[in-house]
């Protein structure tokens, strides 16, 4: 029947709905080419970085990686803030607001990140970097340098990172996923050819890892704000401190809600390393790689849609948001029966991927498959929350699960003796409060019974 082939399905799939349906939607296909670009790019980087530097030291890496990834959070949420008050902007097409808030927000930032280097650079010289990483003595000067390193290379990257900000509040996901690849492909040039001309240096693959993105970066700004975003181009001279305070008056409570995410995700390699060993860390992050596959598939789907949202709801578009939730309950279905399957094939997997040095037990890749499938369950509606700007009960949520979740994790792990499994564990404890409370005021703010505490 004419209009039935294939060809015709997947132009229907592009050009049916509406303009913001379409343009999601071919965002998402887009972000997935480029995000399975860049697993690809990470599958590869982590056995040549973990065979360059040996399991002791790739441990040390990804556990100074956490630490430095904390920096990211100290904005003030203005990252956040920008991308819900630029997509309010261009929902409204006042190109001029957009500009005070692009502009604000990069001199709010610059100033942050300016403070946190010059704390840093007169912090520095007392840590004792060795004993945070709980590495032998004779490693010290090494690890100094790597810190020193890539944490200049982070307040950077931060700063310049805006411009996927600025893309992905514009309904332009893909984009800002093709500057991640990019940067992806960079470090792992980098890490090839350092591999290549020495050996196991951290300092080296240090600077490999996290110059790459900022030099990406530096280029797109230059690249868009001279041409797509002329219009928001920042400037000292729409540097206004009223926007600033509009900016942050949301971007507070994103930035506390970023705290607890971090001390709830971002801390499991550190208490792992502190309990146990950095040669622990390995296992348990090879594992969570593995699975984050699901998260990361499943955000794929949910970053362009969080702009979405916030320009839906801005123009009262209700029966779309309804759709919308209901095409992401399907699709979570879906990752349910993955993760399982992947529960399945993971020895096998992991075997093909790191090969045999590394032994990881059945029952952490267990806790973490059924991590992601709780996982997944909750940013599906704290992506939504998060669009409409009203993250009041998230920030609460997420201060508890900060509190309750480190030493519900020290506990599980060492007092209950069910060893790094025992982290996992309690961070999936911790996460059911959201998982109960998200979808409830969700749906009140669709049915616009979004009273008191549930519409702020």
């Amino acid at each position: 029947m004419k209009g039935s082939g294939p060809v015709h399905l997947v132009k229907e799939f592009f050009t049916g709905g509406g303009e913001r349906s379409v343009k999601v939607k071919r965002h998402i296909v887009y972000s997935f080419l480029l995000k399975a670009a860049s697993i690809l790019i990470t599958f590869l980087l982590v056995p040549l970085t973990l065979h360059y530097l040996g399991t002791a030291r790739y441990g040390i890496w990804i556990t100074l990686s956490s630490i430095l990834g904390w920096i990211g959070f100290f904005d003030i949420g203005l990252g956040n803030g920008l991308r819900n008050k630029f997509a309010e902007a261009m929902a409204r097409s006042d190109h001029g607001l957009a500009r005070k808030y692009v502009s604000t927000t990069y001199g709010g930032m610059t100033v942050i990140f300016g403070a946190i280097m010059l704390l840093f650079f007169l912090v520095n010289p007392f840590l004792n970097w060795a004993k945070i990483l709980n590495t032998p003595p004779g490693m010290q000067q090494e690890v100094t340098i790597l810190a020193t390193v890539v944490v200049v290379f982070f307040i950077i990257r931060f700063v310049t990172g805006l411009i996927s900000v600025i893309l992905t509040a514009d309904q332009r996901p893909a984009l800002s996923g093709l500057l991640t690849f990019l940067g992806n492909l960079a470090a792992l040039a980098g890490v090839y050819i350092i591999t290549k001309i020495t050996e196991g240096s951290l300092v080296y693959i240090g600077i490999a890892l996290s110059s790459a993105p900022v030099i990406v970066y530096i280029v797109a700004s230059v690249w868009y704000f001279g041409r797509d975003y002329s219009f928001c181009r920042p400037s000292l001279k729409f540097f206004h401190r009223q926007y600033l305070k509009d900016l942050m008056s949301l971007g507070v409570q994103f930035f506390i809600i970023n705290i607890a995410v971090l001390v709830i995700f971002t801390t499991s390699n550190l208490i792992i390393t502190q309990l146990f060993s950095p040669a622990e860390v390995t296992p348990y992050n090879i594992a969570y790689r593995y699975f984050s596959m699901i998260t990361m598939g499943f955000e794929i789907i949910l970053v362009p849609l969080w702009t979405a949202f916030t320009d839906a709801y801005v123009k009262k578009d209700i029966p779309w948001i309804r759709n919308t939730i209901r095409y992401l309950l399907f699709v979570w279905g879906g990752m349910i029966v993955l993760s399982l399957i992947m529960l399945a094939f993971s020895g096998i997997f992991y075997r093909f991927w790191v090969g045999s040095e590394v032994k990881i037990p059945f029952s952490m890749s267990a806790l973490l498959a059924g991590y992601v499938i709780l996982a997944t369950w909750c940013n599906l509606w704290a992506y939504f929350i998060n669009g409409t700007g009203k993250i009041r009960i998230s920030l609460y949520i997420a201060v508890f699960q900060a509190v309750a979740n480190i030493p519900l994790a020290i506990f599980l792990a060492r007092n209950a003796h069910l060893g790094p499994q025992g982290v996992v564990l309690a961070t999936m404890i911790v996460m059911l409060a959201g998982a109960i409370l998200s979808p409830i005021q969700s749906i009140k703010i669709i049915e616009g019974k979004d009273n008191g505490l549930w519409g702020k």
